[in-house]
């Protein structure tokens, strides 16, 4: 089948969420459909990325949106009625230029990723199917309980929008997904429930466990300039650290991912290493002994948990971070929600190696069992492959 792909970010290199799914799923769709990528996106395409992309795709479109027209399309956004998250990706020029190539294309199925992309192609006669992935308006809830911003009447309004437009959206799409019932269950539509759960997958032939001698005891990777991320890394660096330094002189710990924000920066000393971008973060997570994710606000499933899961790392997370993922706590994964838990956590797994092997063994075999690439997105190719009864749920 002729398949369009249409996102609002260049999916590579594989160091967000959203580029990791997108990339995954195209990889292992192309080995029986056509896949042609339409990309709309602020950030300008590498050499790497156009040339790992053309592997996936018959053909790649970009539309490099500029900053006036970003700008532009924030200020018209209460004209719109569009949350600002969708206004800031419109583009009137690039609506017609990609829409013309979709008439050119004929094909069989558009699959959006995001509500970022969904202007774009809301209207169109053939089959659609847009795959949610998260759910933003949640985001900005946590954000707004998170700062005490709930009776904000300006943030109030963004969150209004945005979750009207997460409900209205729907109708146009013969199809949804999601990645974990847990965002499905946020969306305010009475057919809600036939959104279909496409969980996240790590590709366990990439992060794989490696014998490394150990230089951290403790890793959170991600995003550094997406607030979830620094607000956790702030918990980790001062709230938890405080408390292991009473008995561990010499803790290491490593914050590691892209764009990290001055605040994240901020977090460096003598115990706090700040890595930037990596070229491979299978080296951090190899060197690290385990995983730490005290995320307090944001959706969807943690890919940075998979990841770490599969490399044999004890993880200890927060019940936010670890509810989508359904791993047997105590089992496969350590759940605390205060800083003297987590810190127990940490003591019991560095001083207890039956302890620590054992979670780190069937977190492993767990993510194997469930959270295979392959496995996942036969779940999208079904969806796009025998059509349901879904597009009478509207």
């Amino acid at each position: 089948m002729k398949i369009a792909v249409v996102l609002s970010h260049i999916p590579y290199p594989l160091v967000k969420g959203e580029q990791v799914r997108a990339f995954n799923q195209m990889r292992i769709l192309s080995r029986n459909h056509d896949i042609y990528l339409f990309i709309v996106s602020q950030d300008q395409m590498s050499a790497q990325a156009q040339e790992a992309l053309a592997k996936i795709t018959e053909e790649i479109t970009f539309f490099k949106l500029s900053g006036f027209s970003v700008f532009f399309n924030k200020m018209i956004a209460n004209i719109k009625g569009l949350p600002l998250l969708c206004s800031r990706f419109f583009n009137a020029g690039v609506y017609t230029r990609l829409n013309r190539k979709l008439d050119e294309l004929k094909p069989d199925v558009i699959y959006n990723q995001l509500i970022t992309t969904t202007e774009y192609t809301k209207n169109r006669k053939e089959r659609k199917i847009l795959d949610y992935q998260n759910v933003f308006s949640k985001d900005l809830w946590r954000f707004m309980e998170k700062t005490n911003k709930t009776a904000n009447k300006k943030y109030l309004k963004r969150y209004k929008r945005l979750q009207k437009y997460e409900s209205d959206i729907f109708k146009y799409f013969d199809e949804k997904t999601i990645i974990t019932q847990v965002d499905r269950d946020w969306i305010q539509h009475h057919w809600a429930d036939s959104i279909v759960v496409v969980p996240n997958g790590v590709d366990m032939s990439y992060f794989s466990p490696q014998n490394t001698e150990k230089q951290y005891d403790i890793i959170f990777t991600g995003n550094m300039s997406y607030l979830p991320n620094v607000l956790a890394c702030e918990y980790i660096v001062k709230e938890i650290l405080p408390q292991l330094l009473q008995k561990y002189a010499d803790i290491k710990i490593v914050l590691c991912g892209v764009n990290p924000s001055p605040r994240v920066l901020a977090l460096k000393n003598t115990h706090v290493e700040v890595t930037g971008y990596v070229e491979d973060i299978r080296d951090y997570y190899a060197k690290s002994k385990l995983f730490l994710a005290p995320l307090e606000i944001g959706s969807g499933l943690q890919n940075k948990l998979l990841e770490a899961m599969a490399m044999k790392l004890p993880c200890i997370a927060s019940p936010l971070a670890s509810e989508p993922l359904k791993a047997d706590a105590n089992r496969d994964i350590l759940i605390c929600n205060s800083v003297l838990g987590y810190v127990d956590a940490i003591d019991n797994l560095l001083q207890n190696k039956d302890l620590y092997n054992s979670i780190a063994e069937n977190a492993f075999r767990f993510v194997q069992q469930h959270y295979n690439w392959e496995h996942t997105t036969a779940i999208l190719n079904n969806l796009i492959v025998n059509p349901s009864d879904n597009a009478a749920k509207r």
